[in-house]
């Protein structure tokens, strides 16, 4: 991956995963209201990538670039989405409690200037939309709703930082700084954040990635001790309520998109594995470190069932025949679960492994993501595929995205 992975190098099921959605714009599920409230309409073929800014992955290519020169860097990953005959751009808004927009409730990202803060000048998001859209491009926000900043120090947060007012609303957790789910003006503060972009520009879709509660850290506990007394209710379990409150979030959120701006897809990029069949029957024939349901307390499944999701796109970042994650085991375990739900299901695709030596065999063969593409064709509930993510799309490790071109995306 590189510099880093978008989950932050969070080990997950068998080693670091990096994280990684979703409809086009003229043929999205129209949100219909609360839950099973989309109806399913006919969708052109997902064909996407991410472009990921925490830690300048993606964009841009370090901090405290010119408007000129970072302007030219996207422009030239829009123009390498449109080449490869893609048609969606997830990009990365918010990806650390701050904005790639001018906000009024959070500050500008350190990743555009490398000072936490600090008006770049221009205006990216609005920027970007219309680039993507003069190209034929979709463009969905992509945000993250908890991470608050990549190390644990609130005095580096900018002036006026909500948390730098609020400190109460941030855990430290490995080294990090997030939001504590389990407080109710927590929850509205970010969805506000969220809306502010959703209801100001002409995004194409709402996308999250995989963080709700933070990744496992060995030896750690998340410290919410004094939410749960406050507002655990009736909960016996502390992972029920944990799940209770990213339900919540969901639904919630959910709902603002449907009631702000019908016709945008509202969607969510989870790891994928959601439980493993040994410890519930309803789970994946996988045997993964690492549960969503468990670990990040994120019940994606009950999502899709209860219609709280335009689009699904599990991060499936594993090759045909592992052992532990066998790709088309996942596929078509998730392919199960949209069964006749409304919710389109994509599936997130680990270019980034293409050709890493420290990858296994299969990732040296450039035909192993075409081959994804290829067994995913006699599914029909998968309706396309997102690469994480856009520097390594442009590069083409191996001829990878060439070979997925060739045989897929020539027309």
């Amino acid at each position: 991956m590189g510099r880093i992975s978008r989950r932050g190098l969070a080990v997950a099921a068998f080693g670091t995963v990096a994280g990684a959605l979703t409809l086009s714009r003229a043929a999205a599920h129209v949100p219909l209201g609360a839950a099973g409230r989309r109806r399913e309409r006919d969708v052109p073929e997902m064909r996407g990538m991410w472009i990921a800014t925490v830690a300048n992955i993606d964009w841009p290519g370090g901090q405290g670039l010119s408007a000129d020169e970072a302007r030219a860097e996207l422009t030239g990953l829009l123009d390498a989405a449109a080449d490869w005959r893609l048609n969606t751009v997830f990009l990365q808004v918010r990806p650390t409690a701050d904005a790639l927009w001018p906000s009024p409730h959070e500050p500008w990202s350190q990743w555009l200037t490398g000072e936490p803060g600090r008006d770049p000048g221009w205006d990216p998001l609005d920027f970007a939309v219309r680039e993507a859209h003069s190209r034929g491009l979709d463009l969905h926000a992509w945000f993250n709703p908890y991470r608050v900043a990549t190390h644990g120090d609130i005095g580096r947060l900018a002036e006026g930082h909500p948390v730098r007012e609020h400190p109460d609303w941030a855990v430290r957790y490995g080294g990090r700084l997030y939001y504590n789910p389990g407080l109710p003006e927590v929850r509205a503060f970010v969805q506000d954040a969220m809306m502010h972009a959703v209801e100001s520009y002409d995004v194409d879709g709402v996308h999250w990635d995989d963080y709700f509660y933070p990744y496992p850290v060995a030896g750690e506990e998340f410290d919410d001790d004094a939410a749960f007394r406050e507002h655990g209710g009736d909960f016996g379990d502390r992972g029920d309520w944990r799940r209770h409150n990213i339900d919540l979030l969901v639904r919630e959120m959910g709902d603002r998109v449907c009631a702000a701006r019908p016709g945008i897809p509202f969607g969510v990029s989870p790891f994928a594995i959601w439980r493993n069949k040994a410890t519930d029957p309803l789970g994946s024939d996988t045997r993964g470190g690492v549960q969503t349901y468990d670990d990040l307390y994120a019940d994606v499944r009950a999502w899709v069932k209860d219609g709280l999701l335009d689009y699904v796109m599990p991060q499936v970042y594993w090759h045909i025949g592992h052992e532990a994650a066998d790709y088309e085991t996942l596929v078509r375990w998730w392919s199960d679960v949209v069964e006749g739900t409304g919710t389109a299901l994509h599936i997130g695709e680990a270019i980034y492994k293409a050709g890493d030596p420290a990858q296994p065999e299969a990732w040296q063969d450039p035909a192993e993501l075409s081959r994804h593409l290829t067994l995913c064709r006699d599914l029909a509930n998968v309706g396309g595929h997102v690469f994480y993510s856009a520097s390594q799309v442009v590069s083409d490790p191996v001829g990878a995205m060439s070979r997925v071109h060739e045989d897929h995306y020539r027309d």
